[in-house]
Order: C-alpha cells, then sequence, then structure tokens
C-alpha cells in the first residue's frame, strides 16, 4: 500500500492537535480505549464537545500546557493509502523540531486560525516548507465556524497567504487552500454543508488524490551502497551483490555506472529484490544489485549513472539548522553523517544568520544557538559525494553529531 507522511505546523491554540483528532475519529481510526478516554476527560473538563487534541498531546506537560512541544508521529490508513502524520510544534522555540518532522515529509500541513489571518508565525512555518523542499503544501484554514463561515475572510487569508508564496525560491510547490472546522468536523474528512461556497476537495480527499510518486522530488538516481551480499553458500559461491535504497530516479540492467569514489566504471549486470529479479529499480526501492565487473565495492561507496555524477569535494556551504544547547562557533568540529558515510568536519564560516520568517539575514554572526538557521561553511577530512539539497533532498542532505555526547546537534542542507 502507498504510504504518504505528512508533516503539520500551526501556532499555538490554531486546532493543529485537534484537526489531526478529527481525522483519526472521522475515519475511525481511533481505537474504543483511546475513544472512551476522549469522551471521559473531555466531560472533566466540562466540555460539550469531544476535545480531539487529546487523540495526539500523548505526553503529560503537552496535556496540560494544551500544546505541542515535541514531534509526535499519527499513523492511520483509507482502503487505498496509508497516512504517517508527523504532529510538530510550530512555534519559534521548537523550530528545531519543525525541521526534523518535516525533513522525510512529502507534503504539509500549514494552519491558520481564520480569526487571525497570516502572522508571523505563519512566515516562520511557510519559510521552513520552502525550505525542505516540501512539493505540496495545503493551507488549512481553521475555525471557520467561529468566523461564521465567512468567505470574505476565507478569501482575504488566501490573498495574504499567496502575497507571501512570491517570497520563495522553491517554484515547484502547489499550493492548495481548504477551509475547515476542525472542532465540528467541516471540511476534514467530510464536506460541509456550513460552506456551500466553497467547491473544492476536502482535507482527506485531496490527500487520497495525491500521487504518492509525484510528490516526491524527483532527481538523478543515487545508490548508496548499504551492504555488500556474499552468500556463504556452495550454490552461490561467486556471488557479489550490493544492496541498499534507490533514491532519486531508476536504475535499469544494462545502464553504465560509475562507482564512488574509486571512480571505476562497469554496468549493471542483474537488479534482485530478494529472489525475485527485475528489469529497473524504481526510486525509493530496496534492491541488490550485482554488476558485470569483479570490481571493489564497499559499504559507504555509491553507485551513480555515467553520465550524471554528483559533486565530490571536501568542502561546502549548507544551510544548517541548530539544535543544540552547546553553541556553534567557528573552528568547532563535528562528526558529519551524510548518507552511510561519516566524515569529520570542521566549521569553516558562520556566513550569516537566516530569519525564518522571511524578514532577512543577520551578518556578523560569531556563533549559533538553539533552533538558529544560518549559512555554514565546512572542510571535511575526506570527500563525500553530494547533490546540491534544492535538486535532491536525500543527497543533499546530512546531519551533525557531537563526537563526545553522539548527539545529533544539527541537521544540513547543502547549497
Amino acid at each position: 500500500m502507498k504510504v504518504l507522511k505528512i508533516a503539520t505546523a500551526g501556532s499555538v491554540d490554531d486546532g493543529k492537535s485537534t484537526l489531526i483528532g478529527r481525522i483519526l475519529y472521522d475515519t475511525k481510526s481511533l481505537s474504543s480505549d483511546k475513544l472512551d478516554a476522549i469522551k471521559k476527560t473531555s466531560q472533566q473538563r466540562g466540555y460539550d464537545y469531544l476535545d480531539f487534541s487529546l487523540a495526539t498531546d500523548g505526553l503529560v506537560a503537552e496535556r496540560e500546557q494544551g500544546i505541542t512541544i515535541d514531534v509526535a508521529h499519527i499513523y492511520f490508513s483509507t482502503p487505498t493509502k496509508s497516512y504517517i502524520i508527523a504532529d510538530t510544534p510550530g512555534h519559534v522555540e521548537y523550530t528545531r523540531n519543525m525541521v526534523t518532522g518535516a525533513s522525510t515529509s512529502q507534503a504539509a500541513i500549514i494552519l491558520i486560525d481564520a480569526r487571525k489571518g497570516v502572522i508571523e508565525q505563519t512566515n516562520r512555518h511557510f519559510f521552513i516548507n520552502n525550505l525542505l523542499r516540501i512539493k505540496e503544501v495545503i493551507v488549512a484554514i481553521n475555525k471557520m465556524d467561529l468566523v461564521d463561515f465567512s468567505e470574505a475572510v476565507y478569501n482575504k487569508i488566501k490573498a495574504d497567504f499567496e502575497a507571501l508564496t512570491k517570497k520563495r525560491d522553491y517554484k515547484e510547490q502547489h499550493i492548495t487552500f481548504i477551509p475547515v472546522s476542525a472542532l465540528k468536523g467541516d471540511n476534514v474528512v467530510h464536506a460541509s454543508e456550513n460552506m456551500p461556497w466553497y467547491k473544492g476537495q476536502t482535507l482527506l480527499e485531496h490527500f487520497e488524490v495525491l500521487d504518492t510518486e509525484d510528490v516526491y522530488n524527483a532527481g538523478t538516481p543515487r545508490f548508496p551502497v548499504q551492504y555488500v551480499v556474499r552468500p556463504k553458500t556452495e550454490e552461490f559461491h561467486d556471488f557479489r551483490g550490493y544492496a541498499g535504497k534507490v533514491y532519486g530516479g531508476d536504475l535499469s540492467v544494462g545502464d553504465d555506472i560509475v562507482v564512488l569514489p574509486s571512480q571505476t566504471k562497469s554496468k549493471i549486470k542483474e537488479i534482485f529484490v530478494y529472489d525475485e529479479s527485475y528489469q529497473t529499480a524504481s526510486r525509493r526501492s530496496s534492491v541488490t544489485i550485482t554488476l558485470e565487473d569483479d570490481i571493489n565495492v564497499s559499504r559507504g561507496d555509491m553507485l551513480v549513472k555515467a553520465d550524471n555524477l554528483p559533486t565530490v569535494d571536501k568542502q561546502f556551504t549548507a544551510t544548517i539548522s541548530w539544535m543544540d544547547s552547546q553553541s556553534l562557533v567557528a573552528g568547532n568540529k563535528y562528526v558529519l553523517q551524510h548518507g552511510v558515510n561519516k566524515v569529520l568536519a570542521k566549521v569553516e564560516i558562520i556566513h550569516h544568520k537566516i530569519h525564518p520568517d522571511y524578514s532577512g539575514i543577520e551578518k556578523n554572526i560569531q556563533a549559533l544557538g538553539m533552533n538558529d538557521i544560518a549559512s555554514v561553511s565546512f572542510k571535511l577530512n575526506k570527500p563525500i559525494f553530494f547533490d546540491p539539497f534544492k535538486s535532491h533532498r536525500t543527497n543533499g542532505s546530512f546531519i551533525l553529531i557531537d563526537s563526545q555526547s553522539n548527539n545529533t546537534v544539527g541537521a544540513g542542507f547543502i547549497q
């Protein structure tokens, strides 16, 4: 079954957790125990409605404050598709959490309170979706019941957001606007009778028709080798295969390939999934590949098409989302993990800090603090093979690891 991962973003009290809870309720994805707990807690709090936010705010601290403070993944399915919703906090002090949740998503929901319209946080949410090259963005204008389901309010917010999109540098995004009431269920799973002026799809209907292949940003094929397959059996004594996942594009039998970093050339001989052979390995498929020539290929090497090589270099500039309480300063050294490869990286220059609300950049920065986003240059102790993030999300991204604590302290997107 096809899987679609969706990131969410919304300011405090925009109703993000309620929206997700409503989706789970209307798709009958809540267990009877969970539903009973929601009913009981809602009654204890004196509500005359079900508080669906209780379905997602799983941490005690979240339930007490009524806000989302950590990334949670919610799973549900329809007869045609499976969904993973990354419920991420949207306020500024949790920028790193939002980047984490959105970095592996193919679609995103940006929630806007119909009473407040486009605010500074909306700019930040859209900036991060633009930075992470989220191809499908759904702007859910929520709490329409509190503005009398006004078409004029909807049109005003839509126009304001469309003005914001002119600031983006990722033009391939598809923006969809849907007026909803998460609390009442209007246009979430079922069409609203209160907004006859809206002729579009409900939120779930829109998700259902999204092509899960199309929302992935296509690029050139990259095949990082995860494991060298050498069966210790008499029958397959001479078998040597290379297992991994295909990213960005398709690979086929007969393709001329180059092995990086050795620059050795060969052709793809066979493609296997378990014991079944195929002519083509489509992007995002996990396969084992054999080559026509008996050459040296190890874990961490990369197979690429001969006519489309990535950059091989020991230095680059990247946009960094800093996630640690310890500051990043020029001269610091970290372990940089790019795919399956780990190298030592030194911070050369902090060029400038980027304000993730489209208000500009800040130069002469000496250090980065938690949740800062900045342009930073690195020098590595050995080359890696990479693409710009804007053209290849997987091969253009990496994480930084503190060698002492082994904590992930930053996420990077190569420029």
